[in-house]
């Protein structure tokens, strides 16, 4: 990838992942943020072959806030997506079980340790 406008092109088969490296400010964060819609891109396209893609993304930073407990912090992501109804607060609880972070649910994020606290954001 460069700045002489030639293409990039990323593929992978179902059930891979990728990884992208390089050195620090690179803009491989910005890349991520870009292809996830969390940024604004400034030049190019980003095109998808498949209709609704799944991409999961892992923050730097867990973006949790410190003074709601676990739960109130997946609870207020439902509820600022106005989809804060019970099968879905069902289904999150369902994933804070699955990911072996129910026993958290009643903490506060500066009570855990940073790898818990990026499983809970990947929810």
């Amino acid at each position: 990838m460069n700045n002489n406008n030639q293409e990039f092109y990323i593929d992978r088969e179902e059930g891979y992942f990728i990884a992208i490296v390089g050195s620090s400010g690179c803009g491989k964060s910005t890349l991520l943020s870009i292809i996830c819609d969390l940024e604004n891109k400034t030049d190019g396209e980003i095109i998808f072959y498949k209709d609704n893609p799944i991409i999961g993304y892992m923050l730097q930073e867990d973006a949790l806030f410190n003074h709601l407990t676990i739960y109130e912090n997946i609870i207020l992501v439902l509820k600022i997506l106005g989809i804060d109804n019970e099968d879905n607060i069902n289904y999150a609880m369902e994933l804070l079980d699955k990911y072996d972070l129910i026993k958290f649910k009643d903490k506060f994020p500066y009570e855990l340790s940073g790898g818990v606290k990026q499983r809970v954001v990947c929810i």
